[in-house]
């Protein structure tokens, strides 16, 4: 009969094993050193949390139902769904959700609501929208029409108008940016559904992908209305970008009326399959729980106001040396022209970049120090090649 393995009959790592993990420690720590192009912050501690890593823990299941398989973190789960049901104006007896593995699945979720509602309906979303999003429609095999975008990455309102006209006879599922890839540009739900009420749609679903908006206007006075308030029917929020999580993670939110047409009960796990994922992962659940409960509303929102006051301090240094720059309001996506930079810097600060446009993102861990560097690269560069 087999044995379990024990400790002391595990194989230690070789000299060169562990000589390659360091190595690869020491190139990931120089590299987060130069991270400014993308939206995650490198500011967490999870500490506390690492003893929960010996367990074979999986979140199988409805967050909000029991089920037979103990090991999970459902409790907190929970806690971090009210936290970002309120943060997003949601009535908690009304909006359901939980923790998923990133934005994607969560997008995912929220096109795979409409298409079960509205099987015959169209899906609109903007050339600004992010790249999975057209994987995905291919995946749930949802109809969908590609909108024209404004310079500044908000949906063409006036083309929206013309294409919901042509096909007004169908339900149509609306897909908004609240905060856009490249350019942290916001679609205007109000004006969206003024244009539903003019052309007399009556059924329409309205899903938002808010990745990172999600977790910055909520802490911003005056910024635009994006959640359940605002009369949308599902959320998309990544846990990873400002709250900050070693591991990818997000949420996933939406009317309980809706995830009950797709509810399913699963004899073999004890409990109802209302998520995407069958096993899922219970440790980011706890990060997500305990930096809300370590940092609270007034930690974000201090933290928001810092990131923007960043943003600001690199739109006035790269203008300072000829680079225009600029950025939405309530974004922390700083723009610029992509041939005013040499393409080593772009790559030495991991900045993204799309078609004439690149970006640097003022996210928690960007300090006016890390702007100065980056500045100063390309001066340094622009002398020597002088």
């Amino acid at each position: 009969m087999n044995e379990v393995l024990n400790s002391e009959e595990m194989r230690p790592l070789t000299a060169d094993k562990i000589q390659k993990l360091n190595k690869h420690l020491h190139f990931l720590q120089n590299e987060a050193d130069h991270f400014l192009g993308y939206p995650c912050t490198r500011e967490f501690d999870y500490q506390t949390l690492f003893q929960f890593l010996q367990l074979p823990m999986n979140n199988v299941g409805d967050p909000f139902r029991a089920s037979r398989y103990h090991l999970n973190s459902h409790q907190f789960e929970r806690e971090v769904v009210d936290f970002f049901a309120r943060l997003c104006g949601a009535d908690a007896a009304e909006v359901w959700g939980y923790v998923t593995n990133g934005g994607t699945e969560g997008n995912m979720y929220g096109i795979y609501l409409a298409r079960e509602l509205f099987p015959q309906g169209m899906l609109y979303y903007s050339e600004a929208t992010h790249y999975s999003v057209p994987k995905i429609l291919r995946m749930v095999n949802a109809r969908s029409i590609q909108i024209r975008s404004q310079y500044n990455g908000e949906i063409d309102y006036r083309d929206l108008f013309e294409t919901l006209k042509i096909h007004r006879d169908l339900p149509a599922i609306i897909f908004a940016n609240i905060g856009t890839t490249m350019t942290g540009a916001v679609d205007n739900i109000e004006n969206i559904k003024q244009i539903l009420k003019q052309l007399s749609i009556k059924h329409y679903y309205i899903h938002c992908d808010a990745a990172l908006g999600g977790m910055l206007l909520p802490f911003i006075e005056g910024a635009e209305s994006f959640g359940f308030d605002a009369d949308i029917d599902s959320i998309a929020i990544s846990g990873h970008k400002m709250i900050g999580s070693p591991l990818p993670c997000g949420i996933a939110l939406a009317r309980k009326k809706h995830v009950d047409s797709i509810s399913r009960a699963i004899e073999y796990i004890g409990t109802f399959d209302t998520t995407i994922s069958g096993s899922r992962n219970a440790i980011t659940p706890l990060f997500l729980w305990y930096a809300i409960n370590t940092k609270g509303f007034d930690g974000f929102k201090k933290i928001c106001q810092r990131c923007i006051e960043i943003a600001d301090y690199a739109i006035a240094e790269l203008r300072a040396i000829g680079i225009e720059a600029w950025r939405n309001p309530n974004s922390i996506t700083v723009v610029f022209a992509r041939r005013k930079v040499p393409e080593i810097i772009l790559k030495r600060w991991q900045i993204a970049t799309e078609k004439d446009f690149a970006h640097l993102i003022t996210m928690s861990h960007v300090s006016r120090n890390h702007i100065d560097r980056f500045i100063q690269d390309i001066r340094q560069l622009d002398q020597e090649v002088a």
